[in-house]
């Protein structure tokens, strides 16, 4: 597998090493590197939290609210792809295709305003639960140095969906473990861990533990998901099944069903969730919330109390 043996995420298309012979260059902001006990973040009183998704559009589909309303308060939200989508679509694949697609979620995090968008160099179709990728998230969490992980469950149609919710879970108590992976420090406490929506019922159904509110985002929200156009205007894998026409107002029109799909969408996670929402903005409020997202608490991660669920998500209300 292509990059499945590298021990720190790979940005597609990221600066080659210098050579032996010469002094390495120092990280980019945006490069992957190990990171040392000295280039930790310093604590500036803001929250860190890391969304993986198994392609370039699941962390933006399941959590581009709440990472957009997390940023709107000074929040540190980086979104990571564990697979680089260089199957998804139905006219290119490969290198061109996986570029495209790290480019497109770059430009969805910019529209939603958060930190950091990356994309690992592991083939669509291929991630499998191995030693190595297990060290490559557990050195991302540390590297983000992460209050929240938020990722799939492993109960899913998508292996790449399945296995990265199985990768994100066996990271979930080494992080805090000096000597796995000693070559990045470990985590001063263990996350909280959070799985992110699914529809799907067997073995165990979603719960959702935690609903947000995505109103005054949505819109934001929308305008990020349609700049992935490889996926949501020319349909990814299914695109032969209904080809983008030539003619720019039926273009025009497929990205106003788009939008107005997703909104849908989105509105039924709030329908589905409504008691979850009163419970957490109170009855008036959360009867009014018209698009959600939602997570599940995982419980190999940090367990917390209502209190401190409210403090991870400053965007609800104060308790009375």
């Amino acid at each position: 597998m292509l990059g499945a043996a590298v021990a720190v995420a790979a940005v597609v298309g990221a600066v080659r090493a210098a050579p032996a012979e010469k002094s390495p260059e120092p990280a980019q902001p945006d490069a992957p590197a190990v990171v040392t006990a000295d280039t930790l973040h310093p604590a500036d009183g803001k929250l860190r939290i890391i969304h993986f998704g198994a392609h370039p559009d699941d962390a933006e589909i399941r959590g581009g609210g709440s990472g957009a309303l997390w940023a709107e308060q000074g929040h540190h939200v980086q979104f990571v792809s564990v697979t680089n989508g260089d199957i998804g679509h139905w006219q290119m694949a490969g290198g061109p295709l996986a570029q495209r697609r790290a480019d497109e979620v770059k430009a969805a995090a910019q529209v939603l305003g958060i930190e950091s968008s990356i994309t690992l160099d592991i083939h669509d179709g291929e991630l499998m639960p191995t030693l190595e990728n297990r060290k490559t998230l557990t050195r991302l969490i540390r590297q983000w140095d992460a209050d929240i992980v938020i990722g799939h469950r492993p109960v899913d149609y998508h292996p790449d969906h399945r296995y990265t919710g199985i990768l994100m879970q066996d990271a979930a108590y080494l992080v805090t473990v000096p000597f796995f992976c000693p070559d990045v420090p470990p985590i001063r406490r263990n996350p909280v861990f959070l799985y992110s929506y699914d529809h799907f019922e067997r073995p165990v159904p979603f719960r959702a533990d935690v609903v947000v509110a995505i109103d005054s985002v949505i819109e934001k929200k929308v305008d990020a998901l349609v700049k992935i156009e490889s996926q949501f205007i020319e349909g990814g894998c299914g695109g032969h099944l209904r080809p983008l026409p030539d003619e720019p107002e039926a273009r025009e029109q497929r990205r106003r069903d788009t939008r107005e799909a997703f909104k849908r969408r989105f509105a039924a996670v709030a329908d589905k969730h409504r008691d979850r929402l009163i419970a957490l903005y109170g009855e008036e409020a959360g009867k009014k919330v018209r698009y959600a997202e939602a997570f599940e608490i995982c419980e190999y991660g940090r367990r917390v109390s209502d209190e401190e669920l409210r403090q991870l998500f400053p965007f609800f209300p104060a308790k009375k």
